[in-house]
This record gives structure tokens, sequence and C-alpha cells, in this order.
């Protein structure tokens, strides 16, 4: 199976603008995710998708470019463009702004589409803080391994323990984080980006119901891995702190 590694970046976020470049221990953004995925023994090759210049001249000193249309409203719109002009079976979405990504997760997630035609990864929420933040997608899974619903909710309800503290809680129930790192089967991608915006995307803001709702199976694969993102300009110190440690997660 001939697997791509697609980095979507776009220039304009809210709350970070330009944060693909932003040097974080002398080097760009960018440049640390394109590193991590190119020591991942599943990917043929990573290329970053972008409708942003600035961004193109930078990744591509490091892997090949792709341009893409300026409005898309996803990452997975914009990879579903690179996909859909590309020889490939299957397409990996790296998130552009984990520069500490565990190359074993994308080589896990990826093994997993010999059995489902979309996957993901999740982890146990570790953290009291984690438990009622909406920020910190939750996942339950079937006996098999598959996403049965993501929400911005704590899921499962557990009745017999809710008035007990979040800590508590999670001592008596394996609570799942979802991690923002997609598998794709390149056939089901481009059949899922042709889906309408579906009700429940629209309610939790989560694209990936748009798979649940229209009958696509998500593997889950559970892995020890704490996603540590860059979402904001202060979080680059606290990644320069883990760089420095030598340290790939939070959770290890």
């Amino acid at each position: 199976m001939k697997v791509l590694g697609i980095i979507p970046a776009r220039f304009g976020s809210t709350r970070f603008p330009g944060k693909p470049l932003a040097l974080i221990a002398g080097r760009p953004l960018i440049q640390h995710v394109i590193e991590r995925c190119r020591q991942a023994r599943s990917l043929a090759e990573v290329i970053v998708a972008t409708d942003d210049l600035r961004i193109a001249e930078v990744a591509g000193r490091f892997c090949r470019v792709e341009m893409t249309r300026p409005d898309h409203p996803s990452g997975s719109d914009r990879i579903a463009e690179v996909a859909a002009r590309l020889d490939c079976d299957a397409v990996m979405n790296v998130q552009g702004d984990e520069p500490l990504m565990d190359p074993a997760v994308v080589d896990a997630v990826a093994a997993a589409l010999k059995e489902c035609e979309m996957s993901t990864a999740a982890t146990q929420v570790r953290e009291p803080g984690e438990f009622d933040n909406p920020n910190v997608v939750k996942v339950v899974v079937s006996a098999a391994g598959r996403a049965l619903y993501f929400s911005r909710r704590t899921i499962p309800y557990l009745r017999e323990a809710a008035a007990l503290p979040a800590a508590e809680q999670m001592g008596a129930f394996p609570f799942l984080k979802h991690l923002g790192i997609y598998g794709y089967r390149r056939g089901t991608l481009l059949r899922l980006v042709g889906f309408p915006v579906s009700p429940l995307e629209e309610a939790e803001k989560l694209e990936q119901l748009r798979a649940l709702e229209n009958g696509i199976q998500i593997a889950v694969v559970n892995v020890d891995y704490n996603s540590i993102g860059v979402d904001m300009p202060e979080d680059v110190r606290r990644v320069e702190h883990l760089l420095s440690r030598g340290s790939n997660t939070e959770g290890k």
C-alpha cells in the first residue's frame, strides 16, 4: 500500500497568524513536523499542502509542496484536492502544528488502514484539566476498536460516579482523548469530502462525525502518546522546553 503523508498548512490562523513559520528552537514549526513525518516508515513521501507562497517557500526546502485553493473549509478538504491528483492508495493527514509528533503513531494509524477504510488515534485522558475541557475531544470505541462517537462532552457518562471529582471518575473508567491524526484510503477521502456537512458535525464542529454519519467506519488506535500542539504563541516556549529534554510528549 502506497501511503502519502500530507500536512495541511495555512497562514491565517486566527489565534496565531503565520504559525507554520514560527521559529521553535531556531527552526520553523513546519520543518519540525516534516522531519518527524519523514521518520515514519509507512510513508512513501511527505507533502505539504498549502495555499500560501510564504509557507511553500520554506516547506519546499525540506519536502515536496502542493499548492491548493484558498477556500477549503478543513484540512481534510485541502489534502483531498492533493490526493485527487496524485497516485497513491492511502493518505495520512498529519496536523501541521504538532512538532513533537511521534513517527510510531503515524505508522500505527497507517497500519490500521489495512483493516479499515479510515483510521485515527486516541490516548487515555491523563489530566483532570482535560476531563471537562471541550477543546479535548473524547471518543468511545467498540470492542472491535471502531469509533462509536466523538464529542466535546465527556463521554461516556458514568451514572454511578457522576458526582465524584474528575480524578476519581478517571480512575473508574479509561476515558479516551482523540488525537488529531487521520488515515484515509484514497477513495474514502474523496468520497468523504463530497458529502455535505452533517448535522452532528455542525453541532459539535468535528469533521470526523461526517464520516460516522455517512457509514464510514473509523479504526481507533490506542497509543501511548499525548498530543502536544502549538495553538498559541505561548506554546512555543513549552515545546522548546520539551525539545531541550529530548522528550516527545508530556505523558511519556
